[in-house]
């Protein structure tokens, strides 16, 4: 038998078949349906009993060559891609969860995804128990029978903050719930779930999987039962990624690992600097010695991630001044692009959470998230540095 691909090659030379034109690089499917040779091909088709295209809302080749990549790196049997991340985490919820169902979910998440559980989600009795990921030993007394899936993301948006995923799995399989990681800040090269025992991973393939901030993406992979019941969900309710999306996305996975390398070199060093740096309060990052979950961060991912969220000495008034005075690095709400990117959580990404959810989950008025991108070193830590400075 074949020795099983790398990381690196399955996502370079995983592919479908050429057309007639043998052409290097896939090509793109851009068309809303597929024909067929006669009336009972294509009935053979709706009817499911031969695998053939339909609608590119239900599959189309290009976005078929991208889940097939993401499957292989995550270790799933099957998956479904959709036209955003925030489009992936909902149509996961709504395909699997009923009215009474109640979900068990780390307090520390996107804000988009907190909105979801508190003010969609209850409109069809579905419910949250929060609980906090740092306090494992308080999660039994959130489980209740009326409790179907246990979601988490970890690292954690913004304060990077992790789960032992092997606990994790142990647990959810313990209380027969459907455990949902979100993966999107580690990436599959750094950090596989399944293995650990996910029954489902989802990713914003909008940040590092694309990479470069152009377009927006989602995918949800794992047990082939449960993607079954989202393919089903979403294949009527339309959330569907385009081809022209798949295929950027498809071409950015080939260069996935020896980016993140590249990001997590530079997030480390940027970490140490903030570190060192009087002007700083506290600094966050999976691998620093310094974090609260270190020893976990080591232990389940290969490297750190491209995410430092640190506090600045100062304060809400002094945050703001420090993004003032940042020259190169961009000012917006996105991460995972080549760019580094700086934000301001409280007034942004999380505003719509009261002062009480933010605190509770660590976003202070005075942390800041860097997404650090592909720069030279060099050039990052110097923008900071001028801005810390000019901001004192």
């Amino acid at each position: 038998m074949d020795k099983p691909q790398k990381f690196e090659t399955q996502a370079i030379r995983q592919q479908i078949g050429t057309t007639h034109a043998q052409e290097h690089s896939t090509p793109l499917y851009l068309t809303s349906s597929f024909t067929y040779e006669n009336a009972e091909e294509m009935r053979a088709a709706f009817a499911g009993e031969i695998d053939k295209n339909i609608y590119s809302r239900f599959s189309n080749p290009n976005t078929q060559e991208f889940v097939d990549k993401i499957c292989a790196m995550e270790q799933a049997e099957a998956g479904y891609a959709f036209a955003s991340g925030m489009a992936a985490v909902f149509s996961t919820f709504a395909a699997l969860l009923s009215a009474g169902d109640d979900i068990i979910s780390c307090r520390s998440i996107f804000g988009s995804t907190h909105t979801v559980f508190n003010k969609i989600l209850p409109k069809w009795n579905i419910s949250t128990s929060y609980v906090d990921l740092k306090d494992t030993g308080l999660w039994q007394n959130a489980v209740k029978p009326s409790s179907k899936m246990l979601y988490v993301e970890t690292p954690t948006n913004p304060s990077v903050d992790l789960v032992d995923l092997e606990w994790l799995g142990a647990f959810a399989k313990k209380n027969n719930l459907i455990l949902v990681v979100d993966n999107c800040f580690a990436t599959p090269y750094l950090q596989q779930p399944i293995k650990y025992g996910a029954d489902l991973v989802i990713h914003s393939a909008t940040k590092f999987i694309d990479g470069q901030g152009r377009v927006l993406g989602g995918v949800t992979v794992g047990r082939k039962d449960l993607v079954d019941e989202i393919y089903a969900f979403s294949r009527s309710t339309g959330p569907a990624m385009s081809p022209f999306n798949a295929w950027v996305l498809s071409k950015s996975l080939e260069t996935l690992a020896v980016r993140m390398d590249r990001h997590c070199e530079n997030a480390l060093k940027l970490a140490q600097f903030l570190e060192a740096n009087d002007q700083i309060d506290w600094v966050k990052y999976p691998f620093l010695p310094s974090h609260p979950q270190y020893e976990i961060a080591k232990a389940q991912m290969s490297a750190g991630g491209g995410v430092v969220s640190f506090g600045i000495k100062g304060g809400l008034e002094r945050g703001k001044r420090f993004l003032n005075e940042i020259k190169m690095c961009s000012l917006t709400a996105n991460l995972g692009d080549s760019r580094t990117i700086v934000t301001h959580p409280s007034s942004t990404t999380h505003a719509k959470l009261s002062e009480d959810e933010r605190i509770k989950v660590d976003i202070t008025p005075e942390l800041i998230r860097i997404s650090v991108g592909l720069e030279h070193i060099d050039d990052i830590i110097a923008d900071v540095s001028q801005a810390l400075d000019h901001s004192n």
